[in-house]
């Protein structure tokens, strides 16, 4: 169990920093640091958190929860994507990873972590 929850952690944050600096690396090599940049700040979406009550809840699924994580939010992202050019399609694809960590972060630890 111990381990698991170790391997949560270690998803969770490679996900959220490690996956962006790949796809910086493999796909922007000349330009990496910008690239990483704007996947990284579209972390800013956290902020939302801090309209919650409590601010920090384990149990709480932030998809669906969260204003800027809400499913119309997500599909205002995934349109974003499409219908975007450079940066800003960078910008949107951090978004959306973002989602999927989250998403992963609750649903398949939940089920892997069950008793």
């Amino acid at each position: 169990m111990e381990f698991l929850l170790s391997l949560k952690s270690l998803v969770h944050y490679f996900l959220h920093f490690g996956l962006p600096l790949v796809i910086a690396l493999l796909f922007y090599r000349s330009e990496w640091k910008k690239a990483f940049l704007v996947l990284i700040s579209s972390m800013l979406v956290d902020l939302d958190h801090l309209l919650a009550t409590p601010l920090f809840d384990p149990n709480r699924n932030s998809i669906g929860f969260h204003p800027l994580h809400s499913y119309p939010a997500i599909g205002f992202y995934f349109g974003c994507l499409l219908f975007t050019k450079g940066y800003y399609r960078l910008f949107f694809l951090g978004l959306l990873l973002h989602m999927i960590t989250d998403f992963q972060d609750f649903y398949l630890w939940n089920f892997l972590l069950k008793k």
